[in-house]
């Protein structure tokens, strides 16, 4: 005799949210799910605790739920592997809010389509990839951006900074760059600096 699916939830809000996991777990409570897990982490990586122990502790026959899509990760590529994981369990998944249930036939070709999708996208960024570091050999680029600011703009940076008349903040925020950009400049041009007073010194000794 099969026994009754055994439905798990999984509830997760972002760091710093205002939210909290109440709608979710109301939501996740009224869909039967005698289980949920609840956790406060960013969807933008997979490897979160609670997600890892709701994991760890399925059983053949046993059902994820979510309330969205999202709630389980952020990014296509983590949440199937999510996915890939829950299925080796022998679990199926549901999604409430797309209505997505793997357990039918329907939620499970709905599911390898958007695995289809994930592939495409990924074989484009591989084309588009090897695309630009061929257009860039042609150009005589070895590969990589190309710089931001012009060799004017960067010595601006560097001799308002270096000479003390603008921080490395005022400087970063007046050409739209980060600061690190601005620190790179700076030491890059200090070393040509001392370089050059070496030089001199060596000639004039």
């Amino acid at each position: 005799m099969t026994r009754e699916p055994y439905l798990i939830g999984y509830a997760r809000v972002s760091k710093g949210d205002d939210q909290s996991n109440a709608t979710q777990r109301c939501a996740l409570h009224t869909a039967g799910c005698r289980r949920v897990f609840e956790e406060t982490a960013s969807g933008g990586r997979w490897d979160r605790p609670k997600l890892m122990e709701m994991i760890g502790q399925l059983r053949d026959g046993d059902v994820v739920v979510v309330w969205k899509l999202d709630r389980l990760s952020r990014s296509l590529k983590d949440m199937l592997h999510i996915m890939e994981r829950i299925e080796l369990a022998g679990a199926g998944f549901r999604s409430l809010t797309e209505a997505i249930d793997t357990t039918t036939s329907a939620g499970r070709m709905m599911m390898q389509m958007v695995g289809s999708f994930a592939e495409f996208e990924r074989a484009m960024i591989r084309e588009r990839t090897s695309a630009g570091l061929a257009q860039a050999r042609a150009e005589g680029r070895i590969g990589g951006r190309r710089h931001k600011l012009a060799e004017k703009q960067r010595h601006e940076i560097a001799e308002s900074v270096a000479s003390g008349r603008k921080s490395g903040a005022e400087m970063a925020r007046l050409y739209a760059v980060s600061e690190p950009t601005v620190s790179r400049i700076v030491a890059a041009y200090r070393q040509t600096i001392n370089k050059k007073s070496t030089d001199v010194d060596v000639l004039e000794g």
